[in-house]
């Protein structure tokens, strides 16, 4: 639905901060009144914008109760991002104001990634390179070889969702054995379901985190579920930093409770904690696993496109779970 009517529609969409993609920008301003204000603040709200605005695009910002009840003429919040828990989503959806995300358009991105950094974290890919740059092949010969291989390895993800299930099938090519751990039993996957977080690392030795953040599994990935990866063990996050204990990583990584980690998220970006940092076998992305221009824009175009149906054919494209149950705007 990327293309678009080409008149305005008489709609005010309200662009909270900096943070929304240009792409989604220039399509707003080109489909609907565009307004923009510094940040998500209630007192930012005057009388005038209350009265006007019936949708809200945002990426990467905080949307809570407060500025969804600053806004009384809001009907939808088309959110950038497949995570959304920066939304307080149950309070909208109380107020019947739906919420929308971008889920499936950066799966496969999102999967190459993960793999990248998991084979980059065992084989030293960054170590190597530099090996090569800094001059040592010519003056100290070959460079060592890597403690660890992705051979022989067993994997759970923590996570087997759509992103979880793309990274499960990639891997499935390299003969590895694979488990997971969901909130629940997914049974659209043949691998084998732990009903905790701690029996699936304890019967693994690598780790893939694409767990959404929130108060449910905040830290979940701690001390005890590391000491249970054991010495040869690996961590990848590709979901949320949140979801890792990182002063609890640093101290595993630096005393050898397990092998490396490789991490495309951290709970306070962009602050990198200096411990990991300088904790030995890392790999650290600045959050770049879905960062292509391709499917940058076509998250952009999702979450305008669920803009333009709601007010077009009154439903959106991808409504989030909170408001699975609220009515569409065509039957209200």
């Amino acid at each position: 639905m990327s293309a678009e009517h080409p008149a305005r529609r008489d709609v005010t969409i309200l662009v909270p901060g900096t943070t929304l993609h240009p792409h989604a920008v220039a399509r707003i301003d080109g489909a609907f009144r565009l307004v923009r204000i510094e940040r998500a603040d209630p007192a930012l709200i005057t009388p005038q914008l209350a009265g006007q605005v019936q949708g809200v695009a945002a990426a990467s910002t905080t949307l809570d109760a407060a500025f969804i009840d600053a806004l009384p003429k809001l009907e939808i919040i088309g959110y950038f991002g497949m995570g959304y828990e920066s939304v307080d989503a149950a309070h909208a959806a109380s107020r019947g104001v739906m919420v929308t995300n971008t889920p499936d358009v950066m799966n496969e991105e999102v999967a190459d990634v993960a793999v990248g950094l998991l084979l980059s974290c065992v084989r030293e890919f960054a170590k190597a390179e530099q090996w090569l740059r800094d001059g040592s092949w010519k003056s100290k010969g070959s460079y060592p070889l890597s403690a660890a291989t992705l051979r022989g390895r067993s994997i759970g993800i923590y996570g087997m969702g759509r992103i979880g299930t793309a990274i499960a099938r990639r891997l499935e090519a390299f003969g590895v054995t694979i488990g997971y751990h969901n909130r629940s039993r997914n049974d659209s996957v043949p691998y084998r379901y732990y009903p905790t977080l701690l029996d699936l690392a304890a019967s693994v030795d690598t780790l893939i985190s694409v767990a959404p953040g929130g108060p449910s599994t905040e830290k979940a990935i701690n001390a005890e579920v590391l000491a249970a990866l054991g010495p040869e063990g690996v961590v990848v996050n590709v979901g949320r930093g949140s979801t890792i204990d990182e002063a609890a990583l640093a101290e595993a990584l630096t005393r050898g409770i397990i092998r490396g980690a490789a991490l495309d998220v951290f709970a306070d970006e962009p602050n990198v904690p200096q411990a990991l940092l300088d904790a030995p076998n890392t790999v650290l992305l600045p959050h770049i696993a879905s960062a292509s221009r391709r499917t940058r824009q076509a998250v952009a175009d999702l979450c305008v496109d669920n803009l333009v149906s709601w007010f077009d054919d009154g439903r959106p494209l991808t409504s989030v779970r909170e408001c699975a149950g609220l009515p569409t705007r065509a039957s209200r």
